[in-house]
């Protein structure tokens, strides 16, 4: 009962992230069936019209490669929040992928175009991993370890004399780490918190006293009471 119960709230979890993904590949096979690019629509610092790739970005890619890549790693972080925080998950989701946009728009170079889930992805990562240590919840904490192992090289996607001559955005990287971060401390006292152990006093007490005397005051009893007698031979 407990696995069927634990089967379904996997599942449960991986629903949205799943969708979404499934989103992202419709887009970039839409675009290879009519040929056509989608990319003009992506984020554009500093202007107007840049503004509607705060909601396109994530769905937008440059490559298969791309989009294969960042599809792995959403599906994997995006189930862990959601299996984690299901209390939690829609709202850091939601925060995480219209804050980074607009965070990656307010710095970013307006001669550059933004695309990909990238912002998402470290935001998400970024929350996991701050939470998990925050909370002091043993599980959390497994989690985010286990997201700092798989995931421990994206700090270098933040720094800009790496990331430029990769033609990849720091200023989305960034702009998602400084959002997953706010957030978990915002949110540190919602969902789940750190175990704690209660010792249950009143079967200590029953145990150290028998009718209102503890077990070192209770008188011998005479042998005329007792059933048995044993003797001992010096």
């Amino acid at each position: 009962m407990e696995d069927h119960s634990e089967r379904k709230k996997f599942l449960g979890s991986l629903a949205i992230p799943a969708l979404l993904v499934t989103l992202m590949w419709v887009v970039k096979g839409t675009e290879a069936v009519a040929d056509i690019n989608l990319g003009r629509w992506g984020l554009v610092p500093h202007t107007a019209q840049g503004l509607i790739g705060v909601l396109t970005l994530p769905f937008l890619h440059g490559s298969w490669e791309h989009l294969l890549t960042n599809s792995v790693s959403f599906l994997v972080l995006a189930t862990a929040l959601y299996y984690c925080y299901p209390t939690l998950a829609n709202r850091v989701m939601l925060i995480t992928y219209i804050a980074s946009g607009l965070l990656t728009w307010y710095i970013g170079n307006p001669s550059s175009t933004h695309v990909g889930a990238s912002a998402l992805i470290y935001g998400i990562n970024l929350f996991l991993i701050v939470s998990g240590f925050i909370r002091g919840n043993r599980m959390l904490i497994v989690i985010s370890l286990i997201m700092v192992f798989l995931y421990g090289g994206f700090i270098w996607g933040m720094i800009p004399a790496f990331a430029i001559p990769q033609n990849i955005s720091w200023e989305g990287h960034l702009s998602g780490a400084i959002v997953g971060i706010a957030l978990a401390i915002i949110y540190k006292n919602k969902g789940p918190q750190k175990e704690e152990h209660h010792w249950d006093e009143d079967d200590d007490e029953d145990d150290d006293q028998d009718d209102g005397h503890p077990y070192w005051d209770v008188p011998m009893p005479s042998n005329d009471d007792l059933t048995v007698q044993y003797r001992f031979r010096h």
